[in-house]
């Protein structure tokens, strides 16, 4: 590919967040980007799609009354030409662990991009979890990112040539907090933890449901394994895995047997 190419842009906190300007500004000089995004927080929405969802311009491209799963599909079909990739984000908080990416608009973004067989990008960055609110103002500082949109520039420059998309359908990005706004975290190729610890608890009428992932990672103590992706940005490095979009199949003897067996069952 020799001209810059054609990006939509999207996420799931809205058109009008620091993360995604902080990656418009990011792209923009080595790519034509377009936001096609959701015009309010639409968080952990997953893969949720509407009928019918308004429209209007915004000075970064479109903002669409609905889901990034809206977003994609519109944007697709009807507002851009030929897209060449799509990038989701820059989320402010992180997307880890196998079991977090159906949940998340972000990804999930990027995996409907995948179905008109366009590669994508997901993009998020890891905020450290704390009891006060000492991160929260440096999450609306666009320098904070600069891990996020360094990386992620990086990727679009190089990732479209080089055969990555070969051999994946999109890449799920987490990049640390730049506390100091200098994009210094190295970058490693990771797996999504399998360490799953959703818990929930019955307080009278109500179910409470947590996540005891977050309460490690505050305590630093998570049990990732290295070389996956919740290690690596809790360690301060750049998570970049490399993903198929679901769902895979994998056809085996028992199932067969099951099949075979059908008709000779009651």
């Amino acid at each position: 590919m020799t001209d810059e190419p054609t990006i939509l842009l999207t996420n799931d906190d809205g058109i009008d967040s620091v993360g995604i300007r902080a990656l418009y500004d990011a792209l923009s000089p080595v790519g034509e980007v377009t936001a096609v995004a959701p015009a309010d927080d639409r968080s952990a929405v997953g893969r949720s799609i509407s009928t019918n969802v308004g429209v209007t311009e915004h000075e970064l491209g479109y903002a669409i009354d609905g889901t990034p799963t809206d977003c994609v599909v519109a944007g697709m079909e009807v507002l851009l030409d030929d897209v060449d990739l799509v990038v989701a984000g820059c989320n402010d908080g992180a997307n880890l662990g196998a079991y977090v990416l159906g949940r998340s608009g972000t990804v999930s973004a990027a995996v409907e991009a995948t179905f008109f067989d366009v590669p994508a990008i997901a993009v998020s960055m890891y905020v450290p979890v704390r009891d006060d609110d000492k991160w929260e103002p440096l999450t609306e500082a666009p320098e904070s990112y600069a891990n996020a949109t360094r990386a992620t520039r990086y990727l679009v420059e190089q990732a479209l040539e080089s055969g990555v998309f070969e051999h994946a359908d999109y890449l799920n990005v987490n990049a640390p907090l730049a506390v100091d706004g200098a994009a210094t975290a190295p970058m490693e190729i990771t797996t999504p933890s399998r360490v799953y610890e959703m818990g929930a608890l019955k307080n009278g009428d109500e179910i409470e449901l947590h996540d005891r992932i977050w309460e490690w990672m505050a305590e630093g103590t998570i049990p990732d394994p290295d070389g996956t992706d919740r290690r690596a940005v809790v360690e301060d490095r750049i998570s970049v895995s490399p993903l198929t979009a679901p769902h895979t199949t994998e056809r085996h003897e028992a199932l067969d047997e099951l099949a075979e067996e059908y008709e000779r069952s009651e």
